[in-house]
């Protein structure tokens, strides 16, 4: 591409001067190709330097991209790591959780077991209470019949002791006069 274009170069100064009208070939035009060539010749080992730096350029990004390759890859296992690591915490956690949840389960049958007993406590309390009523009850029950009948008996004799006072109090004067200081006549 370069000798293309400095070719170009050297037909379009020829023509120049073979429009300008001269002839031949002559000193000033062999300094101007010497001058041309080494103008071109330095152009030529600018081009090489450009080269050369552009494949010095080619070679650090070639190591640039190595070394980020090797870098992400390095970022990739810990990226890795941390995902196990994750993963870890996730499982310990659910065991953990999974103890609580037995804990609890655990606390509330305990809580069931005492609430059961102290209800069956609360229920044989009230049963002994009540059986205990109805057995110290009954005897008093049947004493205060047997006073109640007693008492009925004594009721009758007494009415029929008033009504013989009452005779008697018909006949004597005195017996009548204490019978009614007492409302008995």
């Amino acid at each position: 591409m370069r000798y293309v274009l400095c070719l170009f170069w050297i037909i379009f100064c020829l023509s120049n001067t073979a429009l300008a009208g001269e002839v031949g070939f002559t000193q000033n035009d062999r300094e101007f190709l010497i001058r041309l060539d080494e103008r071109l010749n330095q152009i030529d080992k600018r081009f090489e330097q450009v080269d050369k730096r552009f494949e010095q350029i080619e070679l650090r990004i070639s190591e640039l991209r190595e070394d980020m390759n090797k870098r992400f890859e390095q970022v990739d296992k810990r990226f890795e790591q941390v995902d196990k690591r994750f993963e870890e915490l996730r499982e310990d956690m659910n065991k953990r959780f999974e103890q609580v949840d037995q804990r609890f389960e655990a606390m509330i049958q305990l809580m069931m077991a005492i609430i059961g007993a102290f209800a069956g406590i609360v229920v044989m309390s009230i049963g002994f209470a009540i059986w205990d009523r109805r057995s110290m009850i009954r005897p008093f029950e049947t004493k205060v019949k047997a006073m109640e009948e007693d008492f009925l008996e004594d009721k009758n004799r007494l009415k029929k002791l008033i009504e013989a006072l009452k005779q008697l109090a018909r006949e004597d004067h005195k017996l009548a006069a204490v019978l009614r200081n007492f409302a008995l006549l």
